[in-house]
């Protein structure tokens, strides 16, 4: 297989109120809410980079579409690493998280490995970690 990975769709209780969060919140571009016309196909899809977009679904529609029940949430089933160039870019992320209604689980701090990093979750309990590596560079 190879890695063609283009959609990260995250299931949530109510897409009105996780569209707000991303879109209002943290900025990320979006045309909002679109297949409203289909039975369990409102979707709102974000770009993140080129050839990435985050999807959110209602937990009911996608439990629908791959038949199977849908289950209780668990946050530590994944996170959503969002890495950054520098720790003052995850201090100001981390605050425009926290000003969106995200709950902060662990604030920013320099981490074992020589890096710096933060945990929030989003209005539906999905954890982001806000990371500078720095043995990774980013080119924008």
């Amino acid at each position: 297989m190879k890695p063609r990975i283009s959609v990260i769709t995250l299931g949530v209780d109510n897409l009105e109120r996780s569209l707000k969060f991303y879109k209002d919140g943290l900025g990320l571009p979006t045309q909002g809410i679109v297949g409203q016309e289909f039975e369990h196909g409102a979707v709102a899809f974000f770009d993140l980079q080129l050839g990435l977009k985050l999807a959110i679904w209602n937990r009911k529609d996608i439990a629908h579409d791959t038949r199977i029940d849908q289950t209780p949430i668990s946050p530590t089933e994944f996170t959503i690493g969002h890495n950054v160039g520098s720790k003052e870019e995850v201090d100001m992320i981390m605050e425009q998280a926290r000003k969106a209604g995200a709950i902060i689980t662990v604030p920013a701090h320099d981490t074992f490995w020589g890096g710096y990093s933060g945990y929030f979750q989003d209005p539906d309990g999905h954890l982001w970690e806000v990371v500078w590596n720095p043995a990774w560079e980013f080119t924008e």
